[in-house]
């Protein structure tokens, strides 16, 4: 077995022995491993579970170099804490805010910027890009060229956040390299670090997509994760509720409002998923055998559901929130 010889879709140690193990390939002559082959040709998926340990290790080893980082977020699912990348990673750092094609038109960048201002201080730049649409990629490169301390420059994030997504379109853009990584909107999709020759002044080095064991990713089967996964501009659902009035999430999430004013939530998700509202929570225990979480949310206030997306509170309320007890929430105040 050729130990040294890596998959080019995620970049892990390609291996003919045994096809259950990761890395197994047909043939040490292929250039990708079996599960890479059947994702891309076929869009099957098999999930692979590394510890967060070992993504952590990576990305340590990543602060002990003096080369650029991009750290890439979902703009729709962006961190609770972005800021907590700094304790492991001291390096220069640009916060890549990607799939701006996903959020309403009507969203503005400097908005999004100044709701960020307070941890604008710990990178270098914030730059809202859609590695989908190509937005912003030039203004990107531009950046890194002007803060590379080397060839080598990182590319971090979350899972699903598109990091592998940006790297193919900066292939596609800038270079005649004809490597492409495996994109899959499932967690675990990038196993190892993969070094991408882009030209002669610029080598991209993917990370394994960090895992965050609160998102609903982690918890539902591939199906679902493709329909949560949005692939074009969501449109904002809005409902007006009143005080014991409820809405569910493709029967996942229950949020009913228990007490205040009537109150307008607005839905940020994909357009596939289905929300029904009920009218009156007497006598309806539909999901209420999931884990509840109350909050006493404040005026101009989100609901962020990890992984999903989230839900604009207008008004000043009460709300219970039924969920997988697994599955991660929090308020902020409003992104949008």
């Amino acid at each position: 077995m050729n130990s040294e010889k890596r998959c080019t879709g995620c970049g892990v140690v390609l291996q003919d022995e045994n096809i259950l193990q990761e890395g197994y390939t047909t043939s040490l002559e292929n250039d990708i491993c079996q599960r890479c082959f059947r994702m891309k040709n076929y869009g099957e998926y098999q999930m692979v579970t590394k510890s967060n340990e070992e993504y952590m290790n990576i990305l340590r080893e990543v602060g002990k170099t003096k080369d650029l980082v991009l750290y890439v977020s979902d703009l729709l699912n962006l961190e609770k804490n972005l800021e907590q990348i700094r304790n492991i990673i001291p390096n220069k750092m640009i916060l890549v805010l990607n799939k701006k094609d996903i959020l309403p038109k009507s969203v503005k960048e400097k908005k999004i910027i100044k709701y960020l201002e307070d941890i604008n201080a710990l990178f270098e730049e914030v730059i809202i890009i859609s590695a989908n649409k190509n937005y912003n990629i030039d203004y990107l490169l531009k950046r890194i060229k002007f803060y590379q301390t080397s060839k080598n420059v990182y590319v971090i994030g979350h899972t699903n956040a598109g990091k592998s997504s940006l790297i193919n379109r900066i292939i596609k853009n800038y270079s005649d390299n004809v490597q492409e990584l495996t994109m899959s909107p499932l967690p675990s999709t990038t196993l190892n670090t993969i070094n991408i020759e882009v030209n002669d002044y610029l080598m991209l080095i993917d990370t394994p997509g960090l895992i965050e064991a609160g998102s609903i990713l982690n918890h539902v089967d591939a199906a679902m994760v493709k329909k949560i996964s949005p692939h074009k501009e969501i449109k904002p659902r809005t409902y007006q509720l009143r005080k014991n009035q409820s809405i569910i999430i493709e029967n996942m999430i229950r949020i009913d409002y228990v007490e205040g004013e009537r109150n307008s939530f607005t839905l940020f998700i994909s357009n596939d998923l289905k929300v029904r509202r009920l009218l009156n929570l007497i006598n309806n225990n539909d999901l209420k055998d999931l884990n509840v979480t109350t909050y006493d949310v404040k005026y101009d206030e989100d609901l962020v559901i990890n992984g999903l997306g989230f839900v604009k509170i207008v008004n000043k309320g009460v709300i219970n929130v039924y969920i997988n007890k697994d599955i991660e929430t929090f308020m902020r105040k409003s992104l949008i």
